[in-house]
């Protein structure tokens, strides 16, 4: 008879294959247990201020986050007076091509989308205003003329003939706006064709968005829902996702229903990036952080071996220029800038009786009113006032300074040898028609030639140098008597 042994080990080896079973079942099923609460999130973002490349950068970031979280929505607050058209355009770029459904929703209470603004909430799958706020004055305007410089359009009405501008205002009010310059009407047809696509996407009114291309039109909450501007009127993030719960939106990839009821929204905070990249991209920042950095290399190259201001002025330098490559830049007025701090620096080395210092303050200030492209993104005037003012001031005490100088006694050379006096080493010695020895003056030894005799310890004074021979003042006739 044959008998089977059993080991004492296999029930343990059982039990701890069935408890690793179990474990891995609970683990899969506490992952599909939280699967639908990963989907069922979205994701607030905040935008509070002028369109720019900050901005830009934190709604970039934001919607590829939500992409990766697989989120349901993506909800812009907004309150904003515009900004740039770059940093616009690639913000409704990415909208357009998100994943993820947008809600551009501008709140609180008092809140506007002005300008960019305006575009944005067009180019979203959803758009939604709280009441008691304001959307339109979407004319594209790019700066960079100078103060008083009258309009196109103005200057063109003041030829017209007393028939023509006798006109009642609402003929002409009532013919669209086409822009001065080639220039403005290639701006503004570009603007009013970009929005009017916009408008077609998502089925909103494209004829009022015209209008506030053209005309800088304003429409309130319900006045825009009242002419299929927005899509909803809500007067909290919580009342909008119940308002568009349900709704159909255009993807790019097709049509999708929202589901937003209940949903966990998840604030999303600029960071530290972004708060650096929006310090360092506001003009005026941008600005002073140019001129420092200018500055910082005039005096490192003027003093080398100092460390302190080549350095600073290095980082302020890049950090210039880094805005300014993000920022709508005049080249003309950068240029004009550097000319005008370089004819001031030059000023300063070169006295040229004011003329270089006046003209680098007029470049300089000329400079600065044109360098910004944009009407939210430009330099304030007291800020460039207080630049070239204190530009002034330093020309002003180099100039006192150098006078100073010019009007202070010799301290070295042949100017200051004609003042001080000089003592006879020895007894001169005749020798033609003069006497010649030697003198000591500030305590270096000197040929002397007198036209009198000089005797050893005597104290003469000198009238010329020619080249190592001193000529000592003082006649034949003066020493006889």
């Amino acid at each position: 008879m044959k008998v089977t042994s059993f080991h004492p080990a296999q029930p343990r080896v059982l039990l701890w294959l069935g408890c690793l079973l179990l474990g891995a079942l609970l683990t899969l099923l506490s992952a599909l247990a939280n699967e639908p609460a990963e989907r069922r999130s979205g994701l607030l973002l905040t935008v509070d201020g002028a369109i720019g490349p900050a901005t830009m950068d934190y709604l970039l970031r934001g919607l590829q986050q939500a992409a990766d979280e697989n989120a349901s929505i993506v909800v812009i607050q907004m309150d904003t007076p515009g900004g740039l058209m770059e940093s616009m355009r690639q913000i409704i770029k990415d909208i357009l091509a998100s994943p993820v459904p947008v809600a551009t929703y501008v709140s609180p209470q008092g809140a506007r989308a002005a300008s960019a603004g305006t575009y944005i909430l067009y180019g979203s799958h959803i758009a939604a205003m709280a009441p008691a706020t304001h959307l339109g004055s979407a004319t594209p305007v790019q700066m960079g003329g100078l103060p008083g410089r009258e309009e196109p359009e103005e200057r063109d009405s003041e030829r017209q003939p007393e028939t023509e501008q006798a006109e009642p205002d609402q003929e002409r009010r009532s013919e669209p706006r086409r822009g001065g310059s080639a220039m403005e009407r290639k701006v503004l047809e570009d603007a009013v064709a970009y929005i009017r696509a916009l408008a077609d996407k998502h089925g909103r009114n494209a004829d009022w968005a015209e209008q506030a291309v053209r005309e800088a039109v304003n429409l309130g909450a319900s006045e825009a829902l009242e002419l299929n501007v927005i899509d909803v009127i809500a007067s909290d993030v919580d009342d909008l996702l119940s308002q568009i719960h349900g709704r159909s939106v255009a993807m790019a990839y097709g049509e999708r229903v929202l589901d937003t009821a209940n949903l966990n929204l998840i604030r999303v905070d600029p960071n530290w990036r972004t708060r650096l990249l929006s310090v360092i991209t506001n003009p005026n920042v941008a600005y002073l952080l140019m001129i420092i950095g200018f500055y910082g290399i005039i005096f490192e190259l003027s003093n080398p071996g100092s460390l302190y201001p080549g350095v600073i002025g290095v980082i302020c330098l890049i950090l210039a220029l880094f805005a300014f490559q993000v920022l709508s830049v005049n080249y003309a007025g950068l240029a004009l800038i550097l000319l005008g701090l370089t004819l001031i620096v030059a000023e300063a080395f070169l006295p040229s009786f004011g003329i270089l210092g006046i003209g680098g303050i007029v470049a300089f200030v000329a400079g600065s009113i044109i360098l910004m492209d944009g009407s939210h993104y430009a330099v304030s005037l007291p800020t460039i006032g207080g630049i070239a003012a204190i530009a002034a001031v330093f020309l002003m005490w180099a100039a006192v300074r150098f006078i100073g100088l010019r009007r202070r006694p010799a301290v070295s050379g042949a100017e200051h040898l004609r003042l001080e006096q000089a003592i006879a080493i020895d007894d001169f010695q005749p020798r033609g028609s003069h006497f010649h020895g030697h003198v000591q003056v500030s305590g270096e030894r000197w040929k002397a030639l007198a036209a009198y005799p000089v005797q050893q310890g005597q104290t003469v004074q000198i009238d010329r140098i020619e080249g190592l021979t001193l000529h000592l003042k003082g006649n034949p006739q003066e020493h006889a008597d």
